[in-house]
């Protein structure tokens, strides 16, 4: 697009998306800590469809997993929401997250929204056969006797490609590391869920195994048809498992769009930071740049925009404002006063390249 084209605010109320499965707008989450609260999530707003990938990258500390464990209530007893909503089209009705009641809120959690964790091994229990941890979540989230439970469980680990009753009778050190990881994409299944959160699926995997879950994942979404959201550091994941990607800073969506624009249009400068950072195989050396400086202290967090202490395109009225996200093309947003800029550099380099 132009970079002439004049950026408008995402104000609220931000409409819901059609066909949206999964909505949340204007989440906070704080930590308490010993020198003051730790501002976690700060504003988030997105929609997730039916049926969509959605991405979420950046530092270590970002926000992504706490903005995760935030959408299925599973936050420590140090951690509050403030304010924000989170909403679930549970048949066509909405239903309100943040606010269900324990029963409510145990049908939600597996059943309707579940969650695959970062690191199988230290998420299964070592002393207890894969079995007994599956059974344990059918029992607690769904009526189900214990023979249609072994069948469901034998049925979803077909499904993840595993030798379903040798792995049901083995215990998790008996299983390898890629094999672990198929067990939790099996339990997260279990109960059929319409949204499946991933943390960082393919974490200290080998590249092999790693190919091999990426490729399972996305047989699994096509046949079932659930939404996933997933935190990855890894870019080149995001570029081939997400229908859209979201760049978190210090607790903010900087920029939302789809993964061909964020990969190829960005237009917030921690985003093109992100992604010059990622080794190439045909780039030299020199075209890999590291991004400056580090994440901010979230109890003491910085004025303005809170990445103009790292950017190379910081002016003064960064340092004193800090931006919404703004429209800067068809659905895509990014939270920086200098986007235009940005874009204007980034056509000039494809220019060379070319």
């Amino acid at each position: 697009m132009s970079t002439s084209t004049v950026s408008t605010a995402l104000t609220e109320p931000v409409a819901v998306t059609a066909g949206t499965i999964l909505s949340v707008r204007d989440l906070w989450v704080e930590y308490r800590a010993e020198r003051g609260m730790v501002q976690a999530v700060r504003g988030v707003n997105f929609d997730l469809r039916k049926g969509e990938s959605l991405a979420l990258i950046g530092e270590s500390g970002s926000g992504k997993t706490t903005l995760a464990v935030a959408l299925i209530r599973l936050l420590t007893k140090t951690a509050r929401v403030p304010r924000g909503t989170v909403t679930y089209w549970r048949n066509g009705r909405e239903v309100d997250v943040l606010a269900l009641g324990a029963e409510d809120l145990r049908r939600f959690r597996w059943k309707e929204c579940a969650m695959v964790f970062q690191s199988a091994l230290n998420s299964l229990n070592p002393v207890l056969k894969v079995w007994d941890q599956m059974y344990d979540t059918v029992r607690y989230h769904e009526s189900m006797s214990k023979d249609a439970a072994w069948q469901r469980s034998l049925e979803v680990l077909q499904m993840v490609q595993l030798d379903a009753a040798r792995v049901l009778n083995s215990y998790p050190h008996e299983l390898s590391g890629g094999m672990r990881q198929r067990v939790l994409l099996a339990m997260g299944l279990l109960l059929n869920p319409q949204v499946l959160l991933l943390d960082e699926p393919t974490t200290a995997l080998d590249i092999l195994t790693q190919r091999s879950i990426i490729n399972l994942l996305r047989q699994l979404k096509a046949t079932l048809g659930f939404s996933t959201i997933f935190i990855s550091h890894d870019l080149s994941l995001a570029a081939e498992l997400a229908d859209r990607v979201a760049t978190m800073y210090a607790g903010q969506v900087v920029e939302l769009g789809e993964v061909r624009d964020i990969f190829y249009r960005p237009r917030h400068p921690y985003t093109l930071g992100l992604l010059q950072a990622v080794p190439s195989l045909t780039a030299g050396e020199s075209e890999m740049v590291s991004i400056p400086g580090s994440p901010p202290d979230l109890i003491d967090l910085p004025s303005g925009c809170k990445f103009h202490p790292r950017c190379t395109y910081a002016i003064e009225r960064c340092r004193a404002e800090e931006p919404a996200l703004l429209t800067v093309g068809p659905q895509h947003g990014a939270a920086c006063l200098r986007w235009a800029q940005v874009a204007q550099d980034r056509e000039h380099v494809e220019t060379q390249r070319a």
